[in-house]
């Protein structure tokens, strides 16, 4: 008798189970709704390449991006070794690219992400010129 009390006690006194923080989500609509609230939004990547007037990939390049009609840049980086660069943005809105580097005319391109995930550009730069003056070198 009394091993026989001993595990029905020993029974009642199991300990609840531990939430396992792994487990998939509940087939709970609203706690289904919630996790969807705090999933990040997709961004939008611009991606591309500078050459210079030779057709040469141009490393070191100055790319700025902003949101069109907006002053002051927001995103900005360099053009790697191979001349090319990558930026991740919000996507749904229509944003400027704007390459800069010294004896070079800076370039600009709109781009639009409300139509696709990506869009890739290719940038060739144009050098300046300086004026002529009519004296010779």
């Amino acid at each position: 008798m009394a091993l026989f009390f001993r595990c029905s006690l020993s029974a009642q006194q199991a300990p609840p189970p531990q939430a396992n923080p792994t487990a998939p989500p509940s087939s709970n609509p609203q706690a289904q709704a919630d996790a969807k609230k705090g999933k990040a939004i997709p961004s939008f990547l611009i991606i591309g390449t500078v050459f210079d007037e030779h057709a040469l990939s141009f490393p070191g390049v100055q790319v700025r991006i902003r949101r069109a009609g907006e002053k002051k840049y927001k995103w900005e980086t360099q053009t790697d070794s191979r001349g090319e660069f990558a930026v991740r943005v919000p996507p749904g809105h229509d944003y400027e690219v704007s390459v800069h580097i010294k004896k070079y005319r800076d370039q600009t391109k709109n781009v639009d992400s409300k139509v696709d995930v990506q869009q890739r550009l290719s940038i060739r730069l144009e050098p300046v010129t300086p004026p002529k003056t009519g004296a010779k070198s």
